[in-house]
């Protein structure tokens, strides 16, 4: 049987939520002592721990099958080796490593459009994807490709602006920078590559992914549990938010209320609570749900 192989990214702001994910899918690994290579125990799959923008190359290369890494990186891979979007299938929006690729001017700098760059010089870590906003806008700017610090470019004189990631922008105020245009959203992804597999690896690949939806199923679902009285059982469901169909008990000795157990597919805040409160449940828990398969 072939053996399925992942990448996630080494180490950086998606490495530890990554490997989180994957072993709440059930997978033990045998962690090799250079970090890079870990061997499925339980499982036929393998943990390649690599640089985040070596996940969408090795893909594409048939390397691996599955790997977590940002819109942006698979996006600026894609752009940068010309290949078509269809060899790099999107499986799973994960919900983490949020962030935007925005350009940036110095504060003193006044902004009126895209086009006020024509002729400028802009320094960045994703020249594609640079370079296809400016094409998108006809606007002709020198591109200066940078691997880090990005973001001194402008004060250093090599650049009079620059296109980067945002998280919350604190590095960007901090080097007198503002965000004056969004070049794209990013967020954590899980994709999958271009190797053919044999049916058995198609099967564990199929199963491992169903499992990641679970979980992120799960991570924002309730299981709601109350007494309510009986005539308002159909309102109490039309409260609650993403909620399943009730499961409906009798309680002994109260023929007028009964037990409510219902599984809610989207976060419950105080105001349901109280609204059902105000409807006459008692007794009303919210707890947490570990895994879900649906």
């Amino acid at each position: 049987m072939t053996r399925l192989k992942i990448a996630i990214q080494k180490s950086g702001r998606l490495s530890d939520q990554s490997l989180e994910l994957l072993e709440n899918c059930g997978i033990q690994f045998a962690r090799s002592k250079d970090k890079l290579f870990w061997y499925g125990r339980n499982l036929p799959v393998d943990l390649l721990l690599i640089r985040d923008d070596d996940i969408p190359r090795l893909l594409l290369d048939g390397v691996c099958d599955l790997g977590i890494c940002g819109e942006n990186v698979a996006r600026e891979c894609l752009l940068d080796r010309q290949r078509s979007e269809a060899e790099l299938t999107p499986e799973v929006a994960l919900g983490f490593g949020f962030c935007r690729l925005c350009l940036a001017l110095p504060e003193t700098v006044s902004f009126d459009a895209v086009s006020s760059l024509d002729g400028r010089r802009i320094a960045t870590s994703y020249p594609a994807l640079t370079q296809e906003y400016l094409r998108k806008h006809a606007v002709s700017a020198e591109i200066v490709e940078l691997s880090g610090a990005v973001e001194i470019a402008p004060s250093m004189g090599t650049a009079d602006a620059i296109v980067d990631l945002v998280s919350t922008g604190t590095t960007l105020r901090a080097n007198q920078l503002r965000e004056v245009a969004l070049v794209m959203e990013s967020q954590a992804v899980l994709y999958s590559g271009t190797r053919r597999l044999d049916d058995e690896a198609g099967k564990l690949r199929a199963l491992l992914i169903k499992r990641i939806v679970g979980i992120l199923q799960a991570r924002d679902s309730k299981y709601v549990m109350m007494h309510a009285p009986k005539a308002a059982v159909d309102a109490i469901a039309d409260i609650l938010p993403g909620a399943e169909s009730p499961t409906v008990l009798s309680l002994e000795g109260q023929p007028d209320k009964v037990a409510v157990h219902m599984l809610c597919t989207e976060t419950v805040f105080w105001e349901h609570l109280e609204e059902l409160k105000a409807m006459g449940a008692t007794a009303i828990l919210v707890l947490p749900v570990e895994k879900m398969l649906t």
